[in-house]
């Protein structure tokens, strides 16, 4: 038995909720170790649709979920999502959910700051896309120390040090911007106000975590965004605000790197992307317009459209590098279906040079162009199918040359958003 980190090998949105569901149900413990409410997942179980944002998908399946030290929490957000699962019939108590003591908290003023710069950069023409839900903010306060976290709560005595604290920084930013100070009393009842709803699921994620690895639990480390996202090695800077590759499963767990086992990497076979930054391989022509409108490329939490494009295997074959990717979920196969021709991008040209990666200069990056190759399609349908034979020889074709390009074999192969209609070739959690 091992231990599963699931990530996006792309830029998000490959399909992780209904892996992840899949998952959910063969392991024991499911865990969140980065991001915050910005990014979803969907899931649907016996026809019924559950949209989640900042809770982990084994919720839905009655399992012991934890929100890691990794993830940022927007307390409010996380009342509110508690209360629509447990409208749509899901048990949510602390016997299946905990959150790390040492957690960075959300507040209205990262809030704030997130939208404030948003509109700035849209008016300088310099925005980076993102949801304006103060993620971003909230991780600045962390690597600046004065983050006010889970356990703060815990502590009334100390928390109106940690308040004056944030606010001399915060309120020096608004003096800055022309706006009216965050007073003391708003910001502290906006905290109290919400204590008792979250401080019965504070918990040492650590140790928990360790415990329940030692007894032989499968733990299955859920991510929210893609790895090219990653502050670090993604497209940086239009990313996120945390590492999203597989190594920080570790690090926003508590649970020592090696305790993760398997990485399985969701990978789209095409490519989509949210917000502003460089996408080498995106289309505007009506090939773009049939990969949106199939495949219903518009974000699970914030509706933006989705920018979409062609399979790039140098991303994903990077990647599949950065994250130690032992094999990859392909999902969304049935969206090609009916077209003529499919191609895939195996390289990028550079002011004249051929280049096999993506480089880090953020005008490199905007200047690469995508060398393809072009494969023939299939009329056939793919929807639905679970086992090889289904599928149309060019589409099989399609997966090995994908396996192929990016140095990984494909573990999954997904064809429609039903959970049953999935090809299994390896169980992750056997290795």
């Amino acid at each position: 038995m091992t231990n599963v980190v699931v990530i996006g090998s792309q830029w998000g949105d490959e399909g992780k909720g209904k892996i992840v569901d899949w998952l959910s149900e063969r392991a024991d413990v499911i865990v969140r170790f980065q991001g915050g409410h910005n990014a979803g997942h969907t899931l649907v179980v016996d026809g019924v649709s559950y949209k989640l944002a900042l809770l982990p998908s084994g919720l839905v399946r009655g399992k012991l979920s934890v929100i890691g030290n990794g993830v940022v929490v927007d307390p409010h957000h996380f009342v509110a999502e508690v209360e629509k699962l447990r409208a749509q019939g899901i048990a949510v108590t602390p016997d299946v959910l905990r959150i790390a003591e040492n957690a960075p908290l959300i507040l209205s003023l990262h809030r704030d700051l997130d939208a404030l710069r948003e509109d700035a950069a849209s008016n300088s023409g310099t925005k980076i896309g993102t949801t304006r839900r103060g993620i971003g903010p909230a991780y600045e306060d962390k690597v600046g120390r004065r983050a006010i976290r889970v356990v703060d709560l815990t502590e009334p005595e100390t928390l109106p040090a940690k308040i004056d604290r944030l606010l001399t920084h915060h309120n020096a930013l608004r003096r800055g911007m022309g706006l009216d100070e965050i007073s003391f009393d708003a910001l502290h009842n906006e905290l109290t106000s919400v204590a008792e709803h979250i401080l019965p699921y504070v918990d040492q994620v650590w140790r928990l975590l360790d415990e329940q690895r030692k007894a032989g639990a499968r733990i299955l480390f859920e991510g929210a965004q893609g790895a090219l996202l990653d502050n670090d090695h993604g497209t940086y800077p239009f990313v996120t605000s945390s590492n999203t590759v597989a190594g920080q499963a570790a690090a926003g767990s508590g649970l020592g790197p090696t305790a993760l086992g398997y990485v399985l990497g969701i990978t789209k076979a095409y490519t989509t992307r949210v917000g502003e930054g460089p996408f080498p391989c995106e289309l505007h022509d009506e090939i773009g317009k049939h990969l949106s409108t199939v495949g219903r490329e518009v974000g699970v939490n914030t509706g933006r459209p989705r920018r979409c494009g062609w399979f790039d295997a140098v991303l994903v074959r990077q990647t599949v590098k950065t994250s130690g990717i032992t094999g990859i979920a392909l999902t969304k196969l049935d969206v090609l279906d009916g077209l003529d021709e499919l191609k895939i991008c195996v390289g990028y040209k550079l002011d004249g040079k051929e280049i096999d990666y993506l480089p880090s200069s953020q005008a490199a990056q905007a200047r690469v162009e995508p060398i393809y190759i072009t494969l023939e399609g299939w009329k056939e349908s793919t929807v639905g199918a679970r086992k090889w034979a289904d599928l149309p020889a060019q589409a099989i074709k399609y997966v090995r040359q994908v396996e192929e390009l990016i140095g990984a074999p494909v573990a999954m192969l997904s064809t429609s958003p039903e959970r049953e209609d999935t090809i299994l070739v390896t169980d992750p959690f056997e290795g």
